[in-house]
């Protein structure tokens, strides 16, 4: 029965991607924008098949997406000449480079391989071709709402289904599956979803329709973001906010500067002191109570989430050790992580089998998977995403009230993710690579937009 069943499914699959390549051939840009909605909504199939991991009908869609554009590509230019000339492009481009060339020397080359593929397929379509598609910025719009009405639809599947079990804290971590695989991703796009939501409702004067819509997205948003159980989603909201204050008031780099500065310098002299307090903080994540739960973040004594995360975090730390320059390989993480393991870091939650998850690092991951330059890499990205985005929201013409707006909620979207970025990774899921990728392709296609204007007004 399971070797029919095997065949069944994988004939399916091949339906699927057939179905997939015939769509991203024929309705190209319809696709990509299918795309934004379907995101959230997507399922993992290694929940069912326990044999890999593919995220249906999004991944096959974007590697059929992949393959059209890359030959598309050959037979003409495609993609706009313009991109090639961004930063965030550059710094994409070496961080694809970097795992080309780490995954040659890498502990395991296939694994690696898989990664680099997976890593193509989410970025040839929605960074190179996105600017394509958001040449007409009503699909920049267009994308945000899909996305959102996807999320709505998996947040009210989550409310439901956490409502019958009295909104309990256990049943908070597996009730938004199928969609998402546990609380954190889920806290987490839920948090991102967060100023996208506003930045719709505020961008323009809607119609009592679309703006009752929007209320109620807020609304169920918020609920959705509270029943997560998600610390770093709550923190992130906060430095969200946070950081729209920042730019509300365009304050200059050099206070951020020396605020930052100040900041570090406080926390180096007083490191001593904020260990000892660390260590008598016994607030457990497991309380219902929204100030005890927060105060539980800095909880390293008995918080084993908490503890788990320090324990994955020096076994990158011993793995970048030992392989400072190219790294065990991209995507071995998990794979290499269990012998680096010291008892004293073990916790109640920690396995040696190779199935307990990454590094839970944006940053240190790629840094124990491909070194020194692997952790350069995603600093640039992170850098040129912000860089380019603020930027881009300061020069935009106030009277374009709602472009504007809907950068500074794509601005303030990321914020959230980069925020979880330093305590999970997820940019090797669609949940979080679709949207961030999708926005930094809005961010270029409106760039060049501006630089067109500029220089036709100079010409004038």
């Amino acid at each position: 029965m399971y070797f029919v069943w095997t065949d069944q499914a994988y004939l399916s699959l091949a339906s699927i991607g057939l179905i997939a390549i015939f769509a991203a051939v024929y309705y190209t840009e319809y696709t990509f924008l299918a795309i934004a909605f379907f995101t959230p909504l997507s399922i993992n199939i290694e929940e069912y098949t326990k044999s890999f991991g593919l995220f249906l009908p999004t991944e096959p869609l974007l590697f059929g997406m992949m393959l059209l554009l890359l030959l598309m590509q050959i037979k003409k230019n495609l993609f706009p000449v313009e991109i090639w000339k961004n930063p965030l492009i550059w710094a994409v481009i070496f961080y694809v480079f970097w795992i080309f060339i780490t995954m040659i020397t890498s502990s395991s080359p296939l694994v690696s391989a898989k990664f680099l593929l997976a890593r193509l397929w989410f970025m040839v379509p929605l960074l190179l071709y996105g600017p394509v598609v958001f040449k007409k910025e009503t699909n920049i719009r267009l994308f945000m709402w899909l996305y959102v009405i996807g999320m709505m639809i998996a947040i009210a599947y989550t409310v439901t289904i956490h409502a019958t079990y009295a909104f309990g804290e256990k049943e908070g971590h597996w009730v938004m599956f199928p969609f998402f695989k546990d609380h954190t991703i889920y806290g987490c796009m839920v948090a991102f979803t967060v100023p996208m939501v506003f930045g719709l409702y505020f961008s323009k004067k809607h119609t009592p329709l679309i703006q009752a819509v929007l209320l109620s997205f807020i609304v169920l948003n918020i609920v959705g973001l509270y029943f997560s159980y998600t610390r770093a989603a709550w923190l992130s909201v906060f430095a969200a906010v946070g950081v729209w204050i920042l730019i509300h008031f365009r304050v200059k780099f050099s206070i951020l500067a020396g605020i930052t500065a100040f900041v570090a310098v406080s926390i180096f002299f007083s490191w001593d002191a904020i260990q000892i307090s660390m260590s008598k903080n016994h607030s457990e994540h497991t309380t219902e109570d929204f100030g005890k739960k927060l105060e539980s973040a800095t909880n390293v004594t008995t918080d084993a989430s908490n503890l788990e995360r320090l324990n994955r975090w020096s076994c990158a730390i011993s793995m970048f050790q030992e392989r400072p320059f190219f790294g065990y390989g991209p995507g071995t993480y998990a794979n290499e992580y269990a012998r680096f393991q010291r008892p004293e870091n073990l916790t109640i939650i920690s396995t040696s089998n190779g199935d307990g998850g990454n590094a839970h690092s944006e940053f240190l991951g790629p840094m124990a998977e491909m070194g020194f330059l692997g952790l350069i890499a995603m600093l640039l990205i992170t850098a040129a995403i912000f860089y380019k985005g603020i930027t881009l929201y300061l020069q935009w013409p106030i009277e374009e009230k709602e472009l504007r707006t809907l950068i500074l909620a794509m601005i303030l979207a990321l914020v959230t993710y980069f925020i979880h970025a330093f305590l999970n990774n997820f940019l090797d899921t669609d949940k979080a690579a679709v949207p961030i990728w999708g926005f930094c392709a809005a961010f270029i296609a409106l760039e060049i937009r501006l630089k067109k204007a500029k220089t036709l007004i100079s010409n004038e």
